[in-house]
């Protein structure tokens, strides 16, 4: 049985109409393409989107442009500089291929920063629409009990946590809001790898974790 076959959790309609409709912030569109690239139900589910997205349009009314709009566009794409295709040099690793490309790399190739108890992150560059960060957790390591004041996605790229809701293995993916608290932990084990994108900070129940939460940017 193939890895999609076992993903049970999968995006819901409405964050796969944002990423159609291109309206999502840079680091959920970065989530969900990753877990598209996963996930053949996903994936088929935001064809269809495309599909309904590309049939609206061709209802729209014609729009007015410049009489040279044309000659324009094509006098700049002579302009540009053309771009060697180099290679891809890619392996077989951890990261899908939306997620590697993004990073420029694998796994090892992230520069991890210690956030306590075992728990490593690293933030990625995105938009300040939302924060994208790759989190490490050890197996049976626990991530400070929370909620949340916005969305929260969390994608399973290796291994497993389990929190209130259900088991999330790899290519899952929890979708939170603010009626979710929780307390994520790893199963016994492998490390969890998780990519995740939040919108808003979290909401710590304890006080270390709210004391230091300015400097991780969680």
């Amino acid at each position: 049985m193939s890895d999609s076959m076992n993903i049970k959790h999968h995006l819901n309609d409405d964050l796969l109409m944002g990423y159609s409709a291109g309206t999502l912030p840079e680091a959920f569109n970065l989530v969900v393409a990753t877990h598209i690239s996963m996930c053949d139900d996903c994936r088929s589910r935001q064809a269809a989107l495309d599909c309904v997205g590309g049939a609206l349009l061709e209802c729209e009314g014609v729009a007015d442009i410049a009489p040279d709009a044309l000659a324009r566009t094509l006098a700049r794409i002579d302009a540009a500089d053309p771009q060697p295709k180099v290679p891809s040099t890619r392996r077989p690793g951890v990261f899908p291929a939306p997620l590697y490309d993004y990073v420029g790399g694998d796994l090892d190739d992230v520069r991890w920063r210690d956030v306590g108890m075992g728990v490593r992150q690293a933030i990625l560059p995105t938009s300040r629409q939302a924060t994208a960060r790759l989190l490490k957790i050890p197996g049976g390591a626990a991530v400070p009990d929370h909620g949340h004041r916005g969305i929260e996605l969390t994608l399973v790229l290796s291994g497993a946590f389990r929190d209130e809701v259900d088991t999330f293995c790899k290519g899952d993916i929890e979708v939170a809001d603010e009626a979710l608290e929780h307390t994520p932990i790893a199963e016994p084990g492998a490390d969890c790898i998780c990519l995740a994108a939040t919108d808003a900070p979290l909401r710590f129940s304890g006080l270390i974790p709210r004391l230091v939460q300015p400097f991780l940017r969680i």
